[in-house]
């Protein structure tokens, strides 16, 4: 097995480039309107300061830009999602229909996933959405790792994808 050296400076090989998954993130962000991309890219650090354990799993489907924060690599132990479209964010729960929600904000009517609608990253600051992150967090299982960084994990990638501006 031999060692192949990319030359950046033939742009050719700079498309052909592996990616890292960072890289494969910030092109799938960069799809969508300047102003949404800012704020996908806010409710991305607010849910990492949130959940700084969880592994993101990302999804660039058809419908939607997805990013979960999973206890574990498996998509079933997603414990919430950013589900974005060209209309905006929303914070899904993948078991949103067994959450409390006192206040009324969970909106959807599925067997399993709920979610709420986010203006902004405040909105997951917001004591109403605190609660229910708590809520969904301590119904996880298994629960997040104590302590460590989560990885960036890209799952799959749709060729055919809804316009995202």
């Amino acid at each position: 097995m031999g060692l192949h050296l990319w030359r950046t400076d033939d742009p050719a090989n700079i498309r052909r480039m592996p990616q890292t998954p960072e890289q494969q993130l910030k092109a799938f962000i960069a799809k969508f309107d300047r102003n949404l991309g800012k704020q996908i890219r806010e409710c991305r650090a607010a849910m990492r300061e949130r959940f700084p354990t969880a592994n993101e799993l990302v999804y660039d489907n058809y419908n939607f830009f997805v990013i979960g924060y999973c206890t574990t690599e498996r998509p079933s132990d997603c414990v919430a999602s950013l589900a974005v479209n060209s209309k905006g964010i929303g914070l899904s729960f993948y078991y949103g229909a067994t959450l409390p929600d006192p206040h009324g904000i969970l909106q959807g009517a599925g067997k399993q996933n709920r979610f709420v609608r986010l203006d902004s990253a405040a909105t997951l600051r917001s004591p109403e959405v605190e609660e229910l992150l708590a809520a969904a967090e301590k119904q996880a299982d298994p629960p997040f790792p104590k302590s460590g960084i989560g990885k960036l994990i890209i799952r799959s990638i749709s060729e055919k994808q809804r316009p995202r501006k």
